[in-house]
């Protein structure tokens, strides 16, 4: 495994590699994962996959500054480097990319990339406005740094996953993103760095979310009718009775557009839909979702 923590050297693999390729008649076909670090299960499952459908595969560890309010979590952010690289070297990663923030942006960034509010105004982006700005921004320049043909996206950040395809769709980068299914502890907790944050009655408490969640979809698997309004109620109902939960949204969208969907219109009539949920046990914002459909999930 190699690891590269400047940008110019990652080049200059990335390059080295697709030239031996080609001079072997091959086209070498690249996997990425960003990530921010502090790596569990279910960033080892995207690196799986980038690896069963890649040549080469890419990891990046960054925690990017720019997506980050003034009173959230950069500096506390869990970051633990040498449990990163074991788990990439068992994973099977080809070159891992660890910049610093001065490597990154070693001066004002003065050009940031903003996919309309449309996608970006609700869910997460009405209670951390400019983090998508952030978020667009550090991933077209790691798009233009490793130049991969996949990339590889956990669809717990569910609106994540809608950003990012619709900026990739919308600038013509010729990368393909491919959305990977949430991956959870035994118990339904969606995997998540920042669970490390939760005291144990908090993350007992979390279980709500999950657990709700996932009820729905079993209602609508058996053929039950969901409205969207009455998803939300059901929602707010079963987080309100829990003392330690205090919630920053529910919503039902459709998905990927990510339009809302009105009180009395049925959930997943005429496509997917995203029910999508974030909330806060004690200092920890947790998100959690499922897209429900027909056919179910």
């Amino acid at each position: 495994m190699n690891l590269f923590r400047n940008i110019q050297d990652l080049r200059q693999y990335l390059k080295q590699e697709r030239l031996k390729a080609a001079l072997e008649g091959k086209v070498l076909e690249t996997g990425f994962v960003p990530t921010m670090g502090y790596l569990h299960e279910g960033h080892a499952s995207l690196l799986r996959e980038a690896r069963r459908n890649n040549d080469l595969v890419v990891l990046s560890i960054f925690v990017n500054p720019i997506q980050f309010g003034p009173n959230e979590d950069f500096e506390r952010y869990p970051r633990d480097e040498e449990k990163d690289l074991l788990l990439a070297e068992q994973e099977g990663v080809d070159a891992v990319f660890l910049p610093s923030v001065e490597e990154m942006y070693p001066a004002q960034t003065l050009t940031k990339i903003t996919v309309s509010q449309q996608l970006t105004g609700g869910l997460c982006g009405a209670s951390r406005p400019g983090h998508f700005d952030g978020v667009t921004t550090v991933v077209s320049k790691l798009f233009h740094i490793v130049e991969p043909e996949r990339a590889y996206f956990g669809q717990k950040d569910a609106q994540q996953v809608a950003v990012i395809t619709q900026m990739v769709k919308d600038l013509n980068m010729p990368v393909q993103i491919v959305p990977c299914p949430i991956r959870r502890e035994e118990d339904g907790l969606a995997l998540s760095s920042r669970n490390v944050y939760l005291a144990p009655a908090e993350r007992e408490a979390a279980l709500v979310l999950s657990r709700q969640l996932l009820q729905m979809q079993k209602q609508l698997n058996q053929g039950d009718t969901l409205t969207a309004g009455k998803a939300r109620e059901s929602l707010l109902q079963a987080f309100s009775a829990e003392p330690l939960a205090e919630v920053d949204y529910v919503e039902v969208v459709r998905f990927p557009g990510l339009q809302p969907l009105g009180d009395f219109e049925r959930i997943a009539e005429d496509g997917e839909a995203l029910v999508a949920v974030a909330v806060k046990f004690g200092s920890t914002r947790l998100i959690d979702n499922v897209i429900l459909s027909k056919k179910g999930v």
